[in-house]
């Protein structure tokens, strides 16, 4: 894979194994601490931050654009449609993906079938390591639940077959036993639907749902629904990125005040991080 992970995360042992001892298996170059390799992958990440909870025409669940008075989404309101205890517990955008921008653009050059791109696919993981670092104490936080025991994707929506590429990506430098998701056959859609996805039993823990893109959040939450069914207790959704159409007129404002900035390890989503005392 890439080149530069460093070797070891204090993460682990404050976390449980959410990154083994050895989460990436070389040294940065020019780097001899832990606290130097995770600093030189945060100035190689750039995103476009979401917008604070609370702030007026955003959506409480997704960071999406929300119409004036309401506090979620049109999407996000009809995932209640799944039932009462099925949602994720916590929707964690790490950034927003703004048609038309090379971020957006590197969400499906990485996993493109005849041609995935290598740099996207190191940039994209780069940027989802080094979040759950900073951060996944945030997210867990947030969905009031304790460091998560498994891991799991959301299906693509048109069941490729074999693993999906963010599995195939993230899943050996993420210490976390897999559940796996599949499309019910004859239930491909793009609306909420319980029944959408069969999960893996695998006791009433708690899980980390990744999602690389959400667009109306119906796959995410449906795969949410399908692993409570199983037995989850909790499950909190990470997404690469939220996407933003620029041409949509309830989109256009938001789309209109962002910029690409430079990763911030004190900002997310959802939180502030708690300062690191080991300072990595």
């Amino acid at each position: 894979m890439g080149k530069f992970w460093p070797m070891s995360s204090p993460f682990v042992t404050r976390l449980g194994p959410l990154v083994g001892a050895h989460p990436y298996h070389r040294p940065m170059p020019g780097s001899t601490t832990a606290a130097g390799a995770w600093f030189t992958l945060r100035r190689r990440t750039t995103i476009y931050p979401p917008e604070p909870a609370g702030r007026p025409g955003i959506c409480a669940v997704c960071r999406g654009p929300a119409r004036p008075g309401y506090a979620r989404c049109y999407q996000c309101g009809q995932h209640d449609l799944l039932g009462r205890g099925l949602l994720a517990d916590a929707v964690v955008p790490i950034s927003y993906a703004v048609k038309g921008t090379a971020f957006a653009v590197s969400l499906w050059r990485y996993k493109s079938w005849r041609s995935p791109d290598p740099a996207a696919r190191t940039a994209l993981l780069t940027l989802l390591l080094t979040f759950l670092h900073d951060h996944g104490r945030c997210v867990w936080r947030h969905a009031g639940m304790p460091a998560p025991g498994r891991l799991a994707v959301v299906p693509t929506g048109c069941g490729r077959p074999g693993p999906h590429p963010l599995l195939a990506m993230a899943g050996p430098y993420l210490r976390l036993p897999r559940t796996g998701l599949a499309i019910r056959p004859g239930e491909q859609g793009r609306d909420p639907n319980p029944d959408r996805f069969i999960a893996e039993r695998s006791g009433p823990g708690a899980v980390l749902l990744l999602d690389d893109s959400w667009v109306s959040g119906a796959s995410a939450q449906s795969a949410a629904a399908a692993l409570r069914r199983a037995g989850a207790r909790h499950v909190a959704v990470v997404v690469l990125g939220r996407h933003v159409d620029p041409a949509d007129r309830l989109s256009a404002p938001l789309a209109a005040r962002l910029a690409p900035s430079g990763y911030d390890p004190d900002r997310c989503a959802v939180h502030t991080t708690v300062p690191d005392p080991s300072g990595s």
